[in-house]
């Protein structure tokens, strides 16, 4: 288990972190009511310029204050519920920042405010972190604004592999804000001969005793990768994805799953229901500390992980676009960026963030789950973007997979 970080305050902040045990991304997809959910959010009808709604005003110049909607555990955070790096942003600048943790997953949040994004309303949030397929779709209707790039010159920080995603080419309207990838993991005191392929996950050992992510662009992409597919590329189709849904169908029937879910794959984990599965990243170093030891193991498969992002967005209503500009510019900076990894455990998207993070903890400093490597990074892709209908068709597709095991 690696040590905690050399700064006091930092050691403070990541030693509470670690007994808490709720994921940022506990909640993306699971039960049936949830995929019905998303099946409506992806069904949203594509408008039309003319139709899109009409971009707020800004008084940034005047209303200095604004609100950022982000996901439970997001943020660097003290025992006594304090943000310290947002303390010290609304010092430098003035601005005062209402910290609203509202986006419990992608498609609860959206459906809550999908009717004043059409009107163009405030949804008081002035900008919200949203995984990238939901910020595809936000973009692709007209509900977030466009940057202006002159008040985030710290762009000039972002990784190279994330500035040009092809849902938001020249990053105009979304800016990452974490990063995370799909891989395997495994009790090491149970599954000593390890996995390097999901493949390794239909040993006859493992019967009923693996798990997987019900947010099926992971699971799914893990498996279509095996099978030669590049997810990033266009290239793939229906017979691509279903000959996946085939093999993953073949051993839900076999038995091989004790269960396809969220993040509850961490407790099953944690008590032995389960010893191997695919998980995401950050919750490996979690589960690790809360169990006091490197029990468990994390990697990416050799045919390759799936890389994910949540970005800031800056809703179509907002009136402090300005302010929430000088907000992202703020958490690009390096050693800010690396204040906040060595919270999160996730991947930052900050060039000299691991500069940074080397005079906080050096230890964290080739941590790959945090500051991954070219290549790392190789081994890595992003689920292309899908169209609306495609969106609708695998989704129902996975879901009732799920429903018919």
């Amino acid at each position: 288990m690696r040590a905690l970080p050399e700064d006091p305050q930092l050691r403070e902040l990541v030693r509470w972190a670690k007994a808490r045990t709720v994921s940022r991304r506990a909640v993306l997809a699971g039960a049936a009511a949830g995929a019905t959910a998303l099946t409506l959010a992806a069904c949203a009808p594509f408008r039309s310029i003319s139709n899109r709604p009409i971009v707020a005003k800004d008084h940034s110049a005047t209303v200095k204050s604004m609100i950022w909607a982000n996901w439970p555990l997001y943020l660097d955070e003290d025992s006594k519920k304090r943000y310290p790096t947002l303390q010290e942003f609304e010092k430098q600048t003035g601005i005062r920042v209402a910290y609203d943790i509202a986006v419990n997953d992608n498609t609860s949040y959206y459906s809550s405010v999908k009717e004043r994004l059409a009107l163009g309303k405030d949804i008081s949030a002035d900008t919200v972190c949203l995984t990238d397929w939901m910020a595809s779709l936000w973009i692709e209707l007209g509900y977030t604004q466009k940057l202006n790039h002159d008040n985030i010159p710290n762009l000039a920080n972002l990784t190279a592999k994330l500035r040009d995603p092809d849902f938001d080419p020249g990053r105009n309207y979304s800016v990452p804000w974490q990063s995370g990838f799909a891989g395997l993991c495994w009790n090491k005191e149970l599954v000593p001969q390890g996995l390097k392929q999901v493949s390794d996950l239909w040993a006859p050992e493992l019967k009923g005793k693996v798990s997987a992510l019900s947010e099926w662009r992971d699971t799914v992409g893990l498996v279509m990768m095996e099978h030669g597919v590049n997810i990033s590329g266009k290239s793939w189709g229906d017979a691509q994805f279903n000959k996946a849904i085939a093999e993953l169908t073949t051993h839900i029937h076999d038995g091989q799953f004790h269960d396809i879910q969220g993040n509850s794959y961490v407790e099953d984990l944690k008590k032995g229901k389960t010893v191997a599965g695919i998980v995401w990243s950050g919750d490996v170093e979690t589960l690790n500390a809360e169990v006091g030891s490197d029990k468990f193991a994390f990697v990416i498969p050799e045919s390759g992980g799936t890389l994910w992002s949540d970005n800031f967005l800056v809703p179509v209503g907002s009136q402090e676009k300005a302010n929430a500009e000088k907000l992202i510019n703020f958490y690009y900076e390096p050693e800010i960026a690396a204040k906040v990894a060595a919270y999160v455990n996730y991947i930052t998207p900050v060039e000299g963030a691991k500069e940074a993070m080397a005079k906080i903890s050096p230890d964290l400093v080739d941590d790959q789950l945090i500051f991954p490597n070219e290549d790392t990074l190789s081994k890595v892709h992003i689920f292309r973007t899908l169209t609306q209908e495609e969106q609708t068709r695998y989704q129902t597709t996975f879901q009732g997979m799920l429903l018919g095991a």
